[in-house]
C-alpha cells in the first residue's frame, strides 16, 4: 500500500506553486445541474496560465531541485500540458530544458511550449505517442546527465498536483459527494486521492479514462499494472500505454469507481461546453463532464465536482471533433455507393435517395477513370437517428447500396 502524503507537505507546496498558479474558481453549472438533478460544479483548471493543472506539479518539482541539479538542466517527455508547465518553470527559474513531445502533438500546444519556455527551452518531436517521446527523453537523460521531470511518476510532481484538491476542499461551501477525475498517467488522480482520502473520506472519487486508452482499467481488472499494446491517441492528454506504478497502487486501494467514456462522447461534451458555456476544453478536459451520463442514477441530489483539467484545444481539430460527435450520435454515416451505369444517376441519388434534411458531408470516387460508373465513398449526415433505416432502404431499392462502413473499423480508417 502507498502511504498517503501528510497534508502539511501539500500545504507547503501550495505556497510554492502560488508563484505561478492561480486559485481557479469552483463554479456551479446550471445546465448540467438541471439535467442530472444534482449540483454539478466545475473546477476550472483550464483557466490556469498554461490552461492546465500541470504547471502545479512541474513547478513544484523543479523549484525544489538543488542548485547542482538545476545546473545539469531539465529534460521531460509530454503530450503537451506537462511540457508547458516545465517550460514555464524553466523560464521563470532560469534553467535550461529539453522537452520531448510526440510528432502528432497539436500545433497549439507546441506554440504554447515555445512561448512559455522562450530561449531556455528546446523542443524535440519524436514518435507517435507519449511513450515514444518518453523513451527518447530517457535516452537523452542518460547521455547528458540531465534531471528528468516525470509527468506523473514523481512524488514532488504528485504533491504539486495535490494542491488542486486541497484548494478545492477549501473552496467548497458544502460537503463534496463525488469528484470526477480524468486519468492519464495517474499524477492528478494520485494527488486527489492523497487529499480526499485524508480530509474528506466520505467523498467518492471516480476516475475517468478514454475507451481508446484504458490503461488503468485494464490494470485494475488484471490485478497488476499492465502496458497496453495499442491506444487511440485522440485524447492526447490521457492517452498512455501504462500508468504509474504508485498511481495504480493508490487506485487499487482507494479509488471508488472507474468509468470509461468513448472518444465520441468526449467530443459531444467538448461541443456542448463550447456552444452552451463558451468554455474551450481539450479532449482530456471534457472527460469528467462526458462521464456524467454513466453515473446518472448515483449522483441525483448530490454535490458533484467535475475537474476541467485542461483547455489547450487546437482549432484545427474541430472538424474531427465534430465528426466524432456526429458518429457517436448515429447522425453521420459512411457508405460505399455504387452508381448505376445510366445517365443522371448522381442527380437521382441526390433527389430520390437523400431525405429532405440529409446532407452529403463527404464524397470521393474510388476510381480516377470512368468516375460516373464507379463506386464512391459517401458520408451522409442525417438529422435524426431514426432516419437511418429508411435511407438504407431507399439506397437498396434504387440500386445504389454497396456497403456500410461505419461498423467496419479497418475499412473505415483506410477510406476516411
Amino acid at each position: 500500500m502507498v502511504k498517503l502524503f501528510d497534508i502539511q507537505s501539500i500545504q507547503k507546496a501550495k505556497d510554492i506553486v502560488r508563484d505561478v498558479a492561480l486559485e481557479t474558481p469552483l463554479q456551479l453549472n446550471d445546465r448540467l445541474s438541471e439535467q442530472y438533478g444534482a449540483k454539478v460544479y466545475f473546477k476550472r483548471e483550464d483557466l490556469q496560465p498554461i490552461r492546465s493543472f500541470k504547471l502545479r506539479g512541474a513547478y513544484h518539482k523543479i523549484y525544489k531541485l538543488s542548485t547542482e541539479e538545476r545546473e545539469r538542466g531539465i529534460v521531460c517527455a509530454s503530450a503537451g500540458n506537462h511540457a508547458q508547465g516545465v517550460a514555464l518553470a524553466c523560464n521563470k527559474l532560469g534553467i535550461k530544458g529539453t522537452i520531448f513531445m510526440p510528432v502528432p502533438t497539436p500545433k497549439q500546444k507546441l506554440g504554447q511550449v515555445r512561448m512559455f519556455g522562450g530561449s531556455n527551452v528546446e523542443i524535440r518531436l519524436t514518435g507517435d505517442t507519449f511513450d515514444d517521446a518518453y523513451a527518447a527523453a530517457q535516452s537523452f537523460k542518460d547521455e547528458t546527465n540531465s534531471m528528468f521531470v516525470h509527468p506523473f511518476e514523481d512524488k514532488d510532481v504528485v504533491i504539486g498536483q495535490a494542491t488542486l484538491a486541497l484548494e478545492l476542499i477549501e473552496q467548497a461551501e458544502e460537503p463534496i459527494d463525488y469528484i470526477l477525475v480524468p486519468i492519464g498517467g495517474g499524477g492528478l488522480i494520485s494527488g486527489v486521492l492523497h487529499v480526499f482520502k485524508t480530509l474528506s473520506p466520505q467523498t467518492k472519487v471516480i476516475g475517468i479514462e478514454p475507451e481508446g486508452a484504458p490503461a488503468m482499467q485494464q490494470s485494475l481488472s488484471n490485478g497488476k499494472n499492465m502496458e497496453l499494446n495499442e491506444i487511440d491517441p485522440f485524447v492526447d492528454g490521457a492517452a498512455v500505454r501504462k500508468v504509474g506504478d504508485d498511481a495504480f497502487t493508490l487506485c487499487k486501494t482507494y479509488l471508488d469507481k472507474l468509468v470509461l467514456v468513448s472518444e465520441g462522447k468526449i467530443c459531444q461534451s467538448i461541443l456542448k461546453l463550447y456552444n452552451k458555456e463558451a468554455i474551450v476544453v481539450e479532449p482530456a478536459g471534457a472527460m469528467s463532464t462526458a462521464s456524467l451520463k454513466m453515473i446518472t442514477d448515483e449522483i441525483k441530489g448530490k454535490n458533484v465536482v467535475c475537474l476541467i483539467c485542461g483547455g489547450n484545444n487546437d482549432i484545427t481539430r474541430m472538424a474531427e471533433i465534430k465528426e466524432r460527435a456526429l458518429l457517436e450520435a448515429n447522425l453521420l454515416h459512411y457508405f460505399i455507393v455504387r452508381f448505376p451505369q445510366r445517365a443522371g444517376a448522381l442527380k437521382e441519388f441526390v433527389a430520390e435517395v437523400l431525405g429532405p434534411k440529409d446532407d452529403i458531408t463527404f464524397f470521393e470516387y474510388s476510381k480516377k477513370n470512368n468516375r460516373s460508373n464507379g463506386p464512391a465513398v459517401v458520408g451522409i449526415e442525417i438529422k435524426n437517428p431514426n432516419d437511418f433505416d429508411s435511407l438504407v432502404k431507399r439506397m437498396k431499392s434504387k440500386g445504389f447500396y454497396g456497403d456500410y462502413i461505419n461498423n467496419k473499423p479497418d475499412l473505415f480508417q483506410f477510406l476516411i
